[in-house]
């Protein structure tokens, strides 16, 4: 029996076309379909219908890529450690790491039948009440991910403990200088701020590194089912998952939207400092230390990440066709970052 591809897919563009046959092989299936998900800029996405199931695969795009990115390995490796946590993760099935198969490293996971809210603003809900669900499922989500015993899980060698920041700074600046292609002065002033500015105190957590609401998924009853796209996650600060998971408090990004000047105690949406509020109290603290730095960093990161998206869309490997309006994107947050964290500019 076939199953019926969802509707948010389409036939995979040109670059992104995989080998049906070895692929089937690969599933054990005499069959596949292959679909593509409209979404999705790092990593292509697809949904695979094998027979009477339904899967889902993600693997690294093609060409040349920057180093460390695209960890479609790591992102299998925490689904599997987290399945029998309290956070929520799609069934991962299989990795494959031998390029024969369909060019890159890939995994498959179980689709799940269950939506996603693009619109941060929840338009799609009728009432205050569904939308003030879905947020505590949202907050609900991250305080249970940053409660894992991430040894207990055996992800105790995940990453490095401690001193997260000061590397990731670093990190990101050099993936940034790599995928360059203008001088934009709040990107060069947060490379020389930040790292001068580290917040003291330090604490190591699993993080997701990407913690939006776009990256959920949701049954009927607005209960969360899924979190995805675990490229980003690391033994981290929980401090830049919090202050990220907020950011949309601060922007409206073109194709995603955002929640900066919407009134949202008429939508039944919290507050920012609400937001941060509850997440505090379902870890047992009283307060995020040096909150505006870390929204900065957060902001600096996700600009560095749209100039690869930006630089993947000029070399035509983009994994979806809006990559182009990044380039744009990159000089917006880090603007913003800047005028957050009371930065100066040459600019």
């Amino acid at each position: 029996m076939s199953i019926a591809p969802p509707e948010n897919t389409r036939p995979p563009r040109e670059a992104h076309r995989l080998d049906e046959e070895k692929l089937a092989r690969f599933l054990q299936a005499d069959k596949v379909e292959v679909r593509q998900f409209k979404g999705g800029q790092s990593n292509p996405t697809y949904w695979v219908g094998a027979g009477d199931r339904a899967l889902v695969l993600r693997k690294k795009p093609p060409g040349k890529l920057l180093p460390s990115a695209h960890a479609v390995e790591r992102e299998y490796r925490i689904m599997k450690a987290l399945a029998k946590t309290d956070v929520p993760v799609p069934e991962a099935i299989a990795l494959c790491e031998d390029d024969a198969v369909i060019g890159t490293p890939f995994f498959v996971m179980k689709y799940v039948p269950a939506h996603i809210y693009w619109d941060p603003t929840l338009p799609s809900l009728a009432s205050n009440d569904a939308r003030r669900q879905v947020y505590r499922e949202y907050i609900a989500a991250l305080a249970a991910l940053h409660r894992v015993d991430y040894a207990a899980v055996g992800l105790g060698d995940y990453g490095k403990v401690g001193a997260y920041v000061a590397r990731q700074v670093d990190r990101w600046s050099k993936q940034y200088e790599a995928s360059r292609t203008a001088e934009i002065a709040p990107m060069e002033a947060l490379m020389k701020w930040l790292p001068a500015n580290i917040p003291p105190g330090d604490e190591t957590t699993l993080i997701h590194g990407d913690w939006r609401l776009d990256n959920m998924m949701f049954d009927d009853n607005e209960k969360c089912v899924a979190v995805l796209d675990w490229e980003l996650s690391t033994l981290g600060h929980p401090a830049s998952d919090v202050a990220y998971a907020a950011m949309g408090y601060h922007l409206n990004m073109p194709g995603r939207g955002g929640l900066a000047g919407v009134g949202v105690h008429a939508l039944g949406i919290p507050t920012e400092s609400e937001l941060v509020a509850e997440y505090c109290a379902k870890t047992g603290r009283d307060r995020i230390e040096s909150y505006s730095y870390y929204m900065a960093f957060g902001m600096f990161r996700l600009a560095a990440i749209a100039q690869g998206v930006y630089k993947r869309s000029l070399q035509g490997n983009a994994s979806s066709d809006d990559a182009g309006m990044y380039g744009a994107a990159v000089t917006v947050l880090s603007d913003l970052a800047c005028s957050i964290a009371g930065v100066r500019t040459n600019s």
